[in-house]
């Protein structure tokens, strides 16, 4: 995969990349995504995620391994896969200083007895996932994830922010999906198996889709016109079911860390959604997950641990005396304050 220049990286790396991606290499690529949008805004990330930097500016990234899986999936090997393939892939860069190859993501690490991922990061890569993140919002990247086929994806990417009417060989898409060796001399398939189905399924999900007409040199296919269009009704269904599925899921608001931990303390998954308006309130005022911990033994003691953690936390909250957020390391007058509600005692 070649990329000629800083300005086309981004569109070769996110959206056009010559590449066969699994379902699980893309949802690592969203969650990159969604990190660097974090980060561009001065979010503070969740529990377990870090970003850092090497002396020569790459991104050394820390995620845990269960964010780069859908709902209910505990397939670890699967997101590992991915992982290595990732790895492998890499762009041949070149402008008018010098050649390189980029590989998408490097280092990849996985750590077994916290299940946390480290990869790292190259400059232009990073830039690329920036520019990225600018141009869709956490919308779109939720609505990008949903979908199960691959393809789907791609195509959602090419014609959310485009609805130009676009004329591909045939043989450039399926070498920019990473299909070039497959359905050889067999461009129907190509149309029945591919393109079809992610029709189908935008169709159905997604506020972009697409109609497209066969061009033929002689008998046989050569190219296809593609014509985005836009799909309001979708757009309202498909916000309506992500406000559905952040009502019954917790984990829109937040981190499946930040709930495993909730759930250690008491909490069913009932008990975190009953009470996730003070979860939200408090995660966004406070470091929420040190909070936790900081009471978690005396807790643990309590007759009723998730009440004591809702009475606690209802307590610090009314008694802040200001509305900044809560740095992570606090100062030593907020410590005492939070080991005060911990050991009961009244301030």
């Amino acid at each position: 995969m070649k990329a000629n220049s800083k300005e086309v990286i981004q569109g070769y790396v996110l959206t056009a990349a010559k590449y066969d991606f699994s379902r699980y290499e893309k949802l690592i690529m969203y969650k990159m995504v969604e990190i660097a949008q974090d980060d561009l805004k001065g979010k503070k990330l969740g529990p377990g995620y870090s970003i850092n930097q090497t002396l020569f500016n790459d991104k050394i990234l820390e995620i845990p391994i269960k964010d780069f899986l859908p709902e209910g999936d505990k397939n670890h090997a699967q997101v590992k896969k991915a992982l290595t393939s990732l790895r492998n892939k890499t762009i041949e860069y070149e402008d008018d200083k010098e050649w390189r190859l980029i590989g998408i993501i490097e280092k990849p690490v996985v750590e077994k007895y916290s299940d946390k991922v480290v990869f790292e990061v190259q400059p232009l890569i990073w830039q690329a996932i920036l520019n990225f993140s600018k141009g869709h919002t956490r919308y779109e990247l939720n609505a990008a994830m949903n979908f199960k086929s691959v393809y789907a994806m791609r195509f959602y990417e090419m014609f959310s922010k485009n609805l130009k009417p676009l004329t591909l060989h045939i043989d450039t898409l399926k070498e920019r999906f990473g299909l070039k060796d497959k359905y050889t001399n067999r461009p129907a398939d190509f149309i029945k198996r591919v393109i079809t189905p992610a029709k189908k399924e935008l169709d159905l999900k997604s506020e972009f889709s697409f109609n497209y007409s066969i061009h033929k040199d002689g008998r046989q296919i050569s190219s296809i016109k593609f014509v985005p269009y836009h799909i309001p009704a979708n757009k309202n269904a498909e916000r309506e079911a992500l406000d559905l599925q952040k009502r019954v899921s917790p984990r829109f608001d937040l981190s499946k860390e930040l709930i495993g931990f909730l759930n250690d303390m008491g909490f069913t998954n009932d008990g975190v959604k009953n009470n996730l308006k003070l979860f939200k309130k408090a995660n966004t005022e406070i470091d929420l997950y040190m909070f936790l911990k900081k009471i978690s033994r005396q807790a643990s003691g309590a007759k009723n641990p998730a009440a004591y953690v809702v009475g606690s936390l209802k307590k610090y909250l009314n008694n802040k005396q200001d509305d900044k957020p809560v740095n992570p390391k606090m100062s030593k007058d907020i410590d005492n304050l939070l080991d005060s509600f911990a050991s009961g005692k009244s301030v």
